[in-house]
C-alpha cells in the first residue's frame, strides 16, 4: 500500500466519523433548494470547469457509479482518486485534477520531512505526467512550535528542490489554505501552519515559479480571512485549484451556510480562470441532490 492509499484510507476514517455529527443536522436540510430543481439533469454550459472530490462521495457510490454521475451533472473531474483507479477516470472521459501526495501534519514547513514529502510528491508528479492530469496538493504541515517565519523559510527551500522538476513534468504543485479555528477532523486542522492566505501566498512568490500554485479552499479562507472576491481578483494569476464547501459545517452549498456562492463564481470566472473548481462538502442528506446544487451555484 503507498503513501496515497494510506492518505486516503485515512481520509475516509475522518469523513465516517464526521458522519455522525451531519447527519444530527438532516432534518435541519429537508428542504430542497429551487436551485437544485432547476438544475436536475442539466450539465453546465458555463465558464468553469467542475470536479467532484472523491473522498466526500465515496461512502455513497463506488468509483464507476461517481464517473456516471459526474459525466451527468457535467462534472470533467473527479479528484483525489489513487493514480491505479485513473484509467477508470479515462475510460469515462474525466480527469483527476488533483492528485495527493503527503498528508497535512507532516508537512514542507520541517526540513525533517522533506525527503517524505518530496519523494510523494514526485512520485505524485510523475503520475499526472503520465496521464496528462494537472496538479498536486501539498501543505505547509502543523506548526508544532515552529515560528511561521522559520516555517515559510522551510517551505520555499524545500519546494525550490522540486519545482524544477514540476516544470519539466509540466504539473502544478499547489499549497493549500486549511483553516486552524474549527477542532474537528475534516472540517479545521488546529495548528496548521498555513492557515491564512497571505502566508501561504509569500510562499508560493518566494518559491518563484509558474508551477507552484495556491489552492484556494473556499471554505477554509472564508473561515480565516473572509474578503473571498477581493482576495481571489488579488491572487488570480497564483490560483491553480479551488475548492468549495459550505460554512459553517463543510456541507452543502444552499441556503443554510453563509457564503454567496454564485458571485463568487462569477469572480472566479471573471478573472479567466482555467483550472478546477472542486466541490468538496460533506453531504447531509441526499449527495446527488446536493451536488448538483453545487454544480448549479457554480454554473456561471
Amino acid at each position: 500500500m503507498d503513501a496515497h492509499e494510506n492518505g486516503s484510507r485515512r481520509t475516509l476514517s475522518r469523513r465516517e466519523a464526521m458522519y455522525g455529527a451531519g447527519a444530527a443536522a438532516c432534518s435541519l436540510l429537508s428542504a430542497r433548494s429551487s436551485l437544485a430543481e432547476s438544475a436536475e439533469s442539466t450539465p453546465p454550459k458555463g465558464r468553469l470547469k467542475q470536479s467532484i472530490a472523491y473522498w466526500c462521495f465515496a461512502d455513497y457510490w463506488d468509483l464507476e457509479r461517481m464517473c456516471q454521475i459526474a459525466r451527468e451533472t457535467g462534472c470533467s473531474s473527479i479528484e483525489l482518486v489513487e493514480p491505479e483507479f485513473w484509467p477508470v477516470l479515462k475510460k469515462h472521459g474525466l480527469v483527476c485534477a488533483l492528485a495527493g501526495s503527503h498528508w497535512f501534519d507532516k508537512g514542507m514547513n520541517n526540513p525533517k520531512h522533506h525527503a517524505m514529502c518530496l519523494a510523494k510528491m514526485r512520485k505524485a508528479i510523475d503520475a499526472c505526467a503520465d496521464f496528462g492530469f494537472p496538479n498536486v496538493i501539498t501543505f505547509t504541515g502543523l506548526a508544532d512550535g515552529m515560528a511561521p517565519d522559520e516555517g515559510a523559510r522551510h517551505c520555499v527551500a524545500g519546494y525550490k528542490e522540486i519545482i524544477g522538476y514540476a516544470e519539466k513534468k509540466k504539473v502544478n504543485i499547489c499549497l493549500e489554505v486549511l483553516n486552524s479555528r474549527v477542532p474537528i477532523e475534516m472540517v479545521g486542522v488546529p495548528d496548521y501552519q498555513g492557515d491564512h492566505t497571505d502566508y501561504c501566498m509569500e510562499i508560493v512568490k518566494k518559491v518563484g515559479s509558474p508551477r507552484m500554485k495556491l489552492l484556494f479552499d473556499i471554505f477554509h479562507v472564508q473561515i480565516m480571512d473572509g474578503d473571498l472576491i477581493s482576495r481571489i481578483r488579488e491572487y488570480q494569476e497564483y490560483i491553480g485549484h479551488y475548492h468549495t464547501a459550505g460554512n459553517p459545517g463543510r456541507h452543502e452549498l444552499d441556503d443554510t451556510q453563509e457564503i454567496n456562492y454564485r458571485p463568487v463564481m462569477q469572480g472566479i470566472a471573471e478573472t479567466g480562470f482555467s483550472g478546477y473548481i472542486g466541490h468538496e462538502f460533506m453531504p447531509t442528506r441526499d449527495p446527488l441532490a446536493g451536488l448538483r446544487e453545487a454544480v448549479a451555484v457554480s454554473n456561471v
